[in-house]
């Protein structure tokens, strides 16, 4: 088996996406995190930008033993100085030096000859070579430099020194069947070559920083760059999780492959992280996304209800996720249904389940998120009377602050429509009244209240009131994510058990 190396650099690139700022104090916490998931490199900033990222440099130095300790520098002995002495308290150092090598960089940003560039990259790399014995050199824009110069720069920073070789697609410019050459071809062309770990380093411009990365370990790469939840410059870097997690699903792509990643705190460390950068996780993120493991399709839910590998090509449990969650919503089938209802607590005979299954369908349709809660209550709701007389077919309320409420309420009566029309002091007064019109009711409201189910602006609300109708007393309840409807439900409810007696 070999090892592919996971360099995390979550505190250097990650932070720098715009507004991802850390302190000291949060990296230190990060940091810990990255040395429980497993992570070999940390590279844990930048020490020449400021004085608190020297401080960060220095404190996770001082603090993490098992991993390997990193500080960026470019080729200039001030960079170089301010990396070695932030990494003095390190069990594990390591620099890395960073160089442009492309003719983009070399004209508009260097405005120098590749000769000059070379003699840069040979200098600093001995120079540092000189304070620490883990050097890690990267040709900055790889991607687009030419391939000649590309090769002699390698090969030159190899004789002077570094231990690793990091190929980076610093603007996220490349494809994977290009990276996979550009390894190759370095393979082929680079004398020394063997004296060096290759890396790669992907930025996601054009969405293929995972795919790029997993390309050039297939092509012999031995460590990636990599941050937690794809963070970085632009439009972010390749995401660790889901390197780590092709490398260990897809066994049979990267045979004899491993990596020493932890995997079951990826879902920790990607919460831990969206937290402290304020970077909010999409819902539909690979691996850690709040729906990565979620189902609501009713075709899928059965077949995960069934085997779960179906539509799971991975263990939830294997990146730190309790389970998977069949999410009831209005794409989801009765097999789903019957089963959350089954496990908290309803044993439903068909006709009950379908009468139950069709609310569901109604509130789903209205409603984004159903809950366990929702589910109560609407179970509740359509199990609690036999085959009612009164059935709600629709109604429609003017209110306002200047308008008499007004309402018209369509009942049905086995099968049978009728309409009622009629004013109130209220909405609801007013759809209380129009309903008594159609089932010849005089009833009297004795008590009302509202409730919200669940939390949230679509939340299902309950109405439980209590009617007195020739002398007795009759309680109802009924819940919509519309407020006057529930209260026409939870109306027609009690005038129901009334009929039932």
């Amino acid at each position: 088996m070999e090892k592919v190396i996971i360099f995390d650099t979550t505190l250097r690139d990650g932070e720098q996406a715009p507004g991802a700022s850390l302190t000291s104090r949060q990296k230190l916490e990060i940091a810990f995190q990255l040395e429980k998931l497993g992570v070999d490199v940390i590279e844990a900033g930048f020490p020449i930008a400021s004085p608190d990222d020297f401080k960060a440099v220095s404190i996770v130095a001082r603090d993490i033993r098992k991993s390997v300790i990193c500080a960026l520098a470019r080729c200039l002995k001030q960079d170089i100085d301010a990396a070695y002495n932030s990494l003095k308290p390190a069990k594990h150092p390591r620099i890395h030096l960073f160089l442009a090598t492309s003719k983009i960089h070399l004209q508009y940003k260097f405005k120098k000859a590749e000769d000059e560039i070379l003699e840069i990259a040979k200098n600093s790399t001995r120079m540092a070579r000189k304070l620490c014995g883990d050097i890690e050199f990267s040709p900055e824009d790889a991607t687009r430099s030419q391939h000649d110069f590309l090769f002699r720069v390698i090969e030159e920073v190899i004789k002077e020194g570094a231990r690793t070789i990091n190929i980076p697609d610093t603007t996220g410019y490349s494809y994977p069947q290009e990276i996979y050459s550009l390894i190759t071809d370095i393979k082929n062309n680079v004398p020394n070559i063997n004296k060096a770990v290759i890396a790669i380093h992907c930025h996601d411009d054009l969405g293929m920083a995972a795919a790029n990365s997993l390309s050039a370990v297939l092509a012999g790469a031995r460590q990636v760059h990599c941050t937690i939840n794809g963070i970085g410059e632009r439009a972010g870097n390749a995401s660790l999780e889901e390197v780590v997690m092709a490398i260990k699903t897809r066994k049979d792509a990267f045979s004899g492959l491993y990596t020493q990643i932890n995997t079951k705190e990826l879902f920790r460390t990607s919460r831990l992280v969206s937290n402290l950068t304020d970077f909010i996780v999409p819902p539909n993120k690979a691996i850690v996304g709040r729906n990565a493991f979620r189902h609501e399709s009713g075709i899928h839910q059965d077949a995960v209800l069934k085997k779960r590998i179906t539509y799971e090509i991975m263990d939830p449990h294997d990146v730190g996720i309790a389970e998977s969650q069949l999410v009831l919503g209005k794409h989801s089938g009765r097999h789903a249904f019957k089963d959350r209802l089954k496990s908290l607590g309803f044993h439903l005979n068909d006709e009950q389940l379908e009468k139950a299954f069709v609310r569901f369908k109604e509130v789903a349709d209205k409603k984004k998120d159903i809950f366990d809660d929702d589910l109560r209550t609407i179970v509740e709701d359509e199990i609690s009377v036999v085959k009612p007389l009164w059935c709600l077919s629709s109604f429609e309320v003017t209110s306002g602050t200047r308008i008499r409420p007004k309402a018209t309420v369509c009942l049905l009566k086995k099968g049978k429509g009728c309409c009622g029309v009629s004013f109130g002091d209220g909405p609801v007064d007013a759809c209380f009244k129009a309903t008594d019109k159609v089932t010849g009711y005089k009833a009297k409201l004795e008590d009302f209240r509202l409730e919200a189910v669940t939390s949230g602006k679509d939340a299902l609300g309950q109405v439980s009131l209590k009617l007195k109708v020739k002398e007795k007393i009759i309680g109802g309840r009924g819940s919509s994510t519309d407020i006057i409807e529930a209260a026409i439900r939870a109306y027609l409810d009690a005038i129901n058990k009334l009929e039932s007696k």
